[in-house]
This record gives structure tokens, C-alpha cells and sequence, in this order.
């Protein structure tokens, strides 16, 4: 057996080895989660020898990109974030969910995910973020009654998590009809989407879709059955705004409204509105406060340590977490403002080129295109860990790396290390995708306050009277931010003190509010 691989395959609670030679031995592990090193222990002490080690839902050529055969997922006892997923038996993993028959217990067939099995995990998870994400509920617990929504039709393409089955349920319940895909190929929540298939929202989407079925997934949202045709946009990225917006334009002619919560997506309704091509008005959801002062850095604080410790054993919030593990920090800048914020934090500013052979990790999230290029990657130090905290997955030129001399090595799922020649090799996280969801988990509380804005952004855009807003991008009035902090500080039992009518006279405000004016950020 010199020279044999040995694959140890996750099944229920436990392992089992299976040798690819003659002979056939089995090896039980009855560890709930063992992790490589233990592994090693195990095989060790049992065999006699060391020997390469590799989950079965890995096994394939590295070097080569993916095909559209979804990867398998793994998970332990149950799913606990976005980057676990229960699995269903072998056989069902190995098809792909667009070769799947599938119904719900109602016989609907309009939807695609991994597997309907999983519903009733899927309901607990949404479940649980329910209790974090009071103000949402508390949100729909006010409007159900008036159905705010009520002739919406939605058209969603985001993460496929718990938090997102909360607000999706709470559109619905507010009167939307919903259709839904995921915005990232690895942060879907199998068991989520199940979940809501199950009650009766068109989901499409699955964890380790191929760019193929990503595409696929978007069009069979939006390309509905029975002549349903959306009038509203809830997107994260701008990819189901720009595949409608290129593929149906009658569709896109008839939106009454698009609200975008991505500084990527964002971007690219700016482009349209500078072309005259934005037929529709937007509102930019990225650059409210509720947004920028929570989600962008408290989320980006949590994920991004929670991210690297779990593969490996955006910005401020990045930054500030490894600073206070006392890591050294560097950043690259190209706003002076920005730039001048990070000099009095303490950081250093630097061009990426003037550093890049020394640092151990390289976190890009600028939502840029060719951040980090070839000629990085060639320069960087042995065992350099490369992420993205961006949405876009074309900050690392990932591309650059599927070359005959390069090996590619998977380690674990969302884990690549990428070898040279001479034995480098550095470490890739998701491909080069957004970190924060694909390897991580994120705080459920925080967002809250995103999908509370997004509900709030939604119901203004489909109420306004005709002429308040016009064919460009808006941001989300100073009043609705307010309201959604509001509904927030419950959880701390916050109280918050009251301007007298003569202090408001003289401040120049309603007592009420607004308290900041439109222009605050």
C-alpha cells in the first residue's frame, strides 16, 4: 500500500476509511468533528503510516476550474452558519439540482434547491434569527395588517441565509409575492432555501453553484411560469438588475422600483443613471447610515476574523479587528480622505507593491477590479493567506492562477492552496469571493437594521405617489433611518431622551425628527 491515498469521508457523526488500493480496510471514527491533525493521529495509529488526507466531496483535479457539478456539503450536528449545510444521502449529492424532480408537500415544483428534505432544519435556523432580528418582526408584526406590499412583486437576488429567509418572510407577509436567487455561489444555506420552497417562495438557488447554474438560477427567477411578471428589485450586486435590464427589457420597462444594498451594485446604477439608461428609480441602500455605521463595519469586525480563523485554523472594521489581535496592519488607499481617517487610527498607508513581499495576509475590499494581480500573487511570501471582503470576485486575479504550471491543492472546503514551481504556495480563500458569508458567520442583530432598511426602502419606492421620485438614484430619506434605529433599541433597553418644544424651536428641528439632515453620512 506504499504510496496509496487514503480518503476519510464525514458520514453522520463519524468517519470512514476507504483505501484505493487492494486492500480493503475500514477505519470507524466516532468523533463528532475531528479536524485534519486528529485525523492524521487517527490513521497513524491504526495503519501504521501517514497518509494523504482529502474529504470526499473534494475529490476532484484542482487544476482544472470546476465543473457545473455542485460541490457537497458537510456539516456536524446541525447547520450553524452559512459555510454549513446538512447533507442528505450520498446519491442525492452527487445529482445536480437542476436534474432533480422536487416537490413541496403542496406539489409546487416552481422552484431549485439542493435538497426539499432539508425544510424542517431550515425553519429552525429561520426560527432562531427571528429572535435576533426583533425589529423586523416588530415591522411586521405593525404593517401586516395594512399590507403595505400587497401587488408587489419581487424580484430578490441576495445571500441565501437565515436573516435573508426572515426578511424574505416578512415581504411576504407584508403582501409581496417573491422570487428569489443567491448573489454569491457559496453562501447559500441549502437547508434555508428548502425552507422557504417549502412556503411557497420560488427560490433558485443551492451551495457551490457553478457560474453556469448562477446564471441559469437568475433566469429561471426571473423568467416566471403563468405570465407573473415583477415590478420590483431587491438586489445585492446588481446582477439580476443588469441580467434583467440586458435579457428582458419589457421586464425591465415595467419595474416600479430597485433597491440595491452593495457599494458594487450601487456603482453600476450609477453607470446606468450617468448612460440615461436607468429607467426606473433606485434606492441606493449601501450609503445610508443604518448601513454604512452597522453593517459595514460591525459585520465586516465579526466576519472577518471568524472567516480566517475557520479556513486557516470590509475596510474600517476589518482593520480595526486585526489591529486589536495585534497584528500589524497595513493599508492601500485611494481616497486622500480615507487615507487620512486610516493615519489617525495608527495604520500605515502603503502601496500594495511596497509591502507585498512581507505580509502574511492579504484582505482586499474595494468592490475594484485587478486589486491584487499576477505579478502580486508571484511576489508574495510562502504561505501568504489571499481573501476578499469585496463583492466582486474580480479583486484577485484568480483567473491568472489556473495555469498548467501552477497546482492547484484543495485543503478543505472554501481552503485552496495554489503551489508554484519552486514550492511557494499561498493560500486562497472561496476562489477569491466575498469571505464574510462563504466562510464565515456574521451577526444576525446587525442585520437586522440592513433587512429592516431594505423592507422600509421597498415599501417607500412601491407607495410613492407618481412624480416624488424620477429615473435615478435616491438615497433612503433621513426619517426612515432614524425610524429603523428606532425599532432597534428595544433590544438594549435603550430610552431616549425628548427635546422640549422650546429646545426643538431653538435647535430648528421637529421634536420627532428628522435630527440629521439629508446630507449626513
Amino acid at each position: 500500500m506504499q504510496g496509496d491515498r487514503v480518503w476519510i469521508r464525514m458520514v453522520g457523526e463519524g468517519a470512514q476509511r476507504e483505501d484505493e488500493g487492494t486492500e480493503k480496510a475500514r477505519l470507524e471514527v466516532t468523533s463528532e468533528s475531528l479536524d485534519y491533525s486528529e485525523l492524521r493521529l487517527v490513521c497513524k495509529k491504526h495503519v501504521g503510516k501517514t497518509y494523504q488526507i482529502q474529504f470526499a466531496d473534494d475529490m476532484q483535479e484542482f487544476s482544472k476550474f470546476p465543473t457545473k457539478t455542485g460541490r457537497r456539503s458537510l456539516s456536524r450536528s446541525i447547520s450553524q452558519s452559512s459555510t454549513d449545510s446538512y447533507s442528505s444521502d450520498s446519491s442525492d449529492d452527487e445529482m445536480s439540482p437542476r436534474d432533480k424532480q422536487q416537490t413541496t408537500s403542496k406539489g409546487s415544483s416552481d422552484f431549485c434547491v439542493k435538497s426539499i428534505k432539508q425544510t424542517d432544519l431550515g425553519r429552525r435556523e429561520i426560527e432562531i434569527a427571528e429572535q435576533e432580528m426583533t425589529a423586523l418582526i416588530s415591522l411586521r408584526k405593525r404593517a401586516q395588517g395594512e399590507k403595505p406590499l400587497s401587488g408587489a412583486k419581487i424580484l430578490g437576488c441576495t445571500h441565501i441565509t437565515a436573516q435573508t429567509g426572515v426578511l424574505i418572510e416578512t415581504l411576504c407577509a407584508l403582501g409581496a409575492q417573491c422570487r428569489w436567487s443567491a448573489c454569491n455561489i457559496y453562501s447559500t444555506q441549502n437547508e434555508v432555501a428548502a425552507a422557504l420552497a417549502e412556503s411557497g417562495v420560488a427560490i433558485f438557488a443551492w451551495k457551490g453553484e457553478s457560474e453556469d447554474d448562477f446564471w441559469w438560477c437568475i433566469d429561471r427567477c426571473v423568467n416566471a411560469d403563468g405570465g407573473w411578471q415583477a415590478n420590483m428589485i431587491l438586489d445585492d450586486g446588481g446582477d439580476l438588475t443588469h441580467w434583467v435590464y440586458k435579457k428582458y427589457p419589457h421586464i425591465y420597462k415595467q419595474i416600479r422600483g430597485i433597491v440595491e444594498e452593495s457599494v458594487t451594485g450601487v456603482h453600476r446604477l450609477y453607470q446606468l443613471s450617468k448612460a440615461g439608461k436607468l429607467c426606473v428609480p433606485a434606492m441606493n441602500v449601501n450609503d445610508s447610515v443604518t448601513k454604512q455605521k452597522f453593517d459595514n463595519l460591525y459585520c465586516c469586525r465579526e466576519s472577518i476574523l471568524d472567516g480566517l480563523k475557520r479556513s486557516t485554523d470590509v475596510g474600517k472594521g476589518c482593520c480595526a479587528a486585526l489591529k486589536a489581535l495585534g497584528a500589524i496592519v497595513y493599508v492601500t488607499e485611494i481616497d486622500p480622505i480615507c487615507a487620512l481617517q486610516a493615519c489617525m487610527e495608527g495604520f500605515r498607508m502603503v502601496k500594495l507593491n511596497e509591502i507585498i513581499r512581507l505580509v502574511d495576509v492579504v484582505i482586499t475590499c474595494t468592490g475594484n477590479k485587478n486589486v491584487v494581480t499576477r505579478e502580486h500573487l508571484d511576489r508574495m511570501k510562502n504561505g501568504c493567506i489571499v481573501c476578499n471582503m469585496g463583492h466582486s470576485n474580480t479583486e484577485i486575479d484568480v483567473t491568472s492562477l489556473r495555469t498548467p504550471e501552477l497546482t492547484w491543492e484543495r485543503i478543505r472546503s472554501q481552503v485552496d492552496h495554489i503551489i508554484w514551481p519552486d514550492g511557494k504556495r499561498i493560500v486562497l480563500l472561496a476562489e477569491g469571493r466575498l469571505l464574510n458569508l462563504s466562510c464565515s458567520t456574521i451577526p444576525t442583530f446587525v442585520l437586522s437594521i440592513t433587512a429592516t432598511t431594505e423592507a422600509l426602502a421597498l415599501i417607500e419606492l412601491y407607495n410613492a405617489p407618481e412624480g416624488r421620485y424620477k429615473q435615478d438614484v435616491y438615497l433612503l430619506p433621513k426619517k426612515m433611518d432614524e425610524y429603523v434605529a428606532s425599532l432597534h433599541l428595544p433590544a438594549f433597553d435603550a430610552h431616549l431622551t425628548e427635546l422640549s418644544e422650546d429646545q426643538a424651536k431653538y435647535l430648528g428641528l421637529n421634536k420627532n425628527g428628522p435630527f440629521k439632515p439629508n446630507y449626513y453620512r
